[in-house]
C-alpha cells in the first residue's frame, strides 16, 4: 500500500518594503546607467534612490534638471516617473529657477558637474546661490572633464597630476567656501563612497528651505582614479576627515532622546525635521559662519578632505518670497487672474516711468 503523499503548503513570495506613499524602491529607480562600471556618479545615484524612497518623496511633485557632461546622465538613473530636463552647458540654473518661479509647490534636485559648474556655468551658479532658489544642488565633483578625455576642471587640486604625468598648475575653485561667501545656508562636502553619510545629508537637504549645496566628490575611474591625483578613490579615503556622524530625523518620526550629554547637536529644519550631529574628534560648529569658512581654508593647508555638514543656518527668505509671489503658484492661475486691469498695467507703467 503506497504511503500518502505530504501536503506543503508553497511559501508565498516576501512582498518588497514600501514606503510612507505605499511605493517600492524599485519605483525610485530609472533606466540602467551608462556611465562607465565602478563610477562614482553611480553610488550618488544609489543613495539619491534611497534618500527619496525613505524620505517618503512623491516622484509626481519633483522635477531633476541637469546640464551638459556625465554627470549630466544622472537624473535619467532614478526617479523616472518625475519630469526632467536636460540643459544647454552650464545654464541648468536659469532653467530650474524658471521652472520653480512657475510652480513653487515643486521639490528641484539639480545634478551639475565641477566644469558645468565651475566652469561654463560658473556665473548661472553664482546668481543661483545669491538668490537662494529653492533646490537641492548636487556637484558631482571629480576634478577631470570625463567626456571629453580627462583634461583638468576648475576643481582640480593644485599639483594634482593626470594619467600622462603632467601636474595642474592653477588653484582649485572651492564651491562650499564660494557657496557660503554667497549667502548659500546650507552647504555640504561628501564623498560618492560613504552612503552612510551622504543619505542623510541629501534628506536634510530636501527639507531645507532655499539652496541646499552638496559638492560630493566622485572619482573618475576612467581618468582620475590613479596614483598622484588628489580625487581617486585611495586619495579620498587617505584624507577624508569627517567633522560629525549625522543622522536625520523627518518630521514624521518621533524625535528619540539621546543620553550622552554635550555629545550631540540638532538643528531643526522649516518643516519640523531634524539633522542630528555627534561630534567626532573635533568641537565644530555648523551654524557658525566664520568658523566654516576657517575651517575649510585650514584643511586645505593641510591637504585634508573635509566631508559632512559644513554650514547651515535657517530662516532665510528664499527666492519665492524675495519676489513676492502668490501663495498659489502660477502655474495654477487662470488667465483672468494673470491678466491685468487698464488700471492695474496703468498704475505698473507709471512705476516704470
Amino acid at each position: 500500500m503506497a504511503e500518502p503523499q505530504s501536503q506543503t503548503t508553497p511559501s508565498q513570495p516576501a512582498q518588497p518594503k514600501t514606503n510612507r506613499l505605499g511605493l517600492t524602491r524599485q519605483q525610485y529607480t530609472g533606466s540602467p546607467s551608462t556611465l562607465c562600471p565602478g563610477c562614482g556618479h553611480d553610488s550618488i545615484t544609489s543613495s539619491l534612490i534611497t534618500a527619496c524612497f525613505e524620505l517618503g518623496v512623491d516622484p509626481v511633485d519633483l522635477i531633476k534638471m541637469s546640464g551638459i557632461g556625465c554627470s549630466s546622465k544622472t537624473p535619467a538613473y532614478f526617479m523616472s516617473q518625475s519630469f526632467a530636463f536636460n540643459a544647454v552647458h552650464g545654464r541648468m540654473p536659469s532653467v530650474a529657477t524658471g521652472a520653480l518661479l512657475a510652480n513653487r509647490e515643486l521639490k528641484c534636485i539639480g545634478i551639475s558637474g565641477d566644469g558645468d559648474t565651475a566652469s561654463i556655468g560658473m556665473g548661472q551658479f553664482v546668481h543661483l546661490l545669491r538668490r537662494n532658489v529653492p533646490m537641492l544642488y548636487i556637484i558631482e565633483n571629480n576634478g577631470v572633464y570625463g567626456l571629453t578625455k580627462g583634461q583638468f576642471s576648475a576643481t582640480a587640486d593644485l599639483g594634482s597630476k593626470l594619467k600622462s604625468g603632467l601636474a595642474n598648475e592653477f588653484p582649485p575653485v572651492d564651491c562650499c567656501a564660494l557657496a557660503i561667501e554667497l549667502g548659500c545656508n546650507y552647504v555640504v562636502r561628501s564623498f560618492s563612497g560613504d552612503n552612510k553619510q551622504l543619505v542623510p545629508l541629501i534628506k536634510a537637504a530636501l527639507s531645507h528651505k532655499g539652496t541646499a549645496l552638496l559638492d560630493v566628490i566622485s572619482p573618475c575611474i576612467t581618468f582620475n582614479n590613479h596614483e598622484g591625483s588628489t580625487m581617486s578613490y585611495d586619495a579620498v579615503r587617505a584624507h577624508d576627515i569627517p567633522l560629525h556622524e549625522i543622522g536625520f530625523v523627518p518630521h514624521f518620526e518621533p524625535i528619540q532622546a539621546d543620553f550622552e550629554p554635550g555629545t550631540t547637536k540638532d538643528i531643526v529644519l522649516p518643516d519640523g525635521s531634524h539633522i542630528r550631529l555627534k561630534k567626532l574628534n573635533r568641537d565644530y560648529d555648523p551654524t557658525n559662519k566664520l568658523l566654516a569658512l576657517k575651517t575649510l581654508a585650514e584643511s586645505k593647508e593641510k591637504g585634508e578632505l573635509l566631508t559632512g555638514l559644513i554650514y547651515i543656518q535657517e530662516g532665510k527668505p528664499d527666492y519665492n518670497e524675495l519676489m513676492h509671489l502668490s501663495d498659489t503658484p502660477l502655474a495654477h492661475l487662470t488667465e483672468k487672474e494673470l491678466k491685468p486691469t487698464p488700471a492695474a498695467l496703468q498704475e505698473i507703467m507709471q512705476e516704470l516711468m
